[in-house]
């Protein structure tokens, strides 16, 4: 049987995107990506808690982050897990946990719903990588009769969806 290793994130950035480049010469862009859940307790009080994510994307993709994404702006990250290990200052054997983003999505501010991927170019307009797992765009969601390597063989309509990012 097969495995599965995917993470979608939907967050705020905590900081600007630290950029740089490997001794080859590829970008990459390391952020620290927020999310937040609230429930209600047991007194009744409403409690907040905030989960903090290392994310690091790659290529065109770290580019473009560096350039359009700041500290605050909401993105939507989809990716895998990676683990690290390390060994500390001190001599100790550490793991650290990150997630390799494979697709970014500029939600909301000055570029709303601008998407960049690492396997292809920068699009306004978001489009569905393979027609079997497309994207909701806010407003709207995918119309294709999907199936196999047929292509993007739909458009993006309005079909009273909410203005719900999350594409599932």
């Amino acid at each position: 049987m097969s495995s599965v290793n995917k993470v979608i994130l939907v967050g705020n950035l905590g900081a600007d995107p630290e950029i740089r480049q490997t001794n080859g010469g590829q970008p990459v862009a390391n952020m620290r990506i927020a999310t937040s859940e609230s429930y209600t307790d047991k007194s009744g009080q409403r409690v907040e808690t905030t989960e903090w994510h290392t994310v690091t994307a790659w290529g065109k993709t770290a580019e473009l982050c560096g350039q359009y994404l700041s500290k605050g702006r909401k993105v939507y990250i989809e990716g895998k897990i990676k683990t690290r290990e390390y060994t500390d200052k001190e001599g100790n054997d550490r793991k650290a946990f990150e997630v390799v983003a494979k697709e970014v999505t500029f939600l909301g501010g000055d570029g709303g719903g601008q998407r960049q991927s690492n396997d292809g170019g920068y699009n306004q307009q978001p489009r569905a990588q393979n027609p079997d797992r497309a994207p909701r765009q806010s407003g709207g969601g995918w119309n294709g009769n999907g199936g196999g390597n047929q292509g993007n063989q739909g458009n993006w309509g309005n079909n009273g969806g909410g203005s719900d990012p999350i594409p599932f």
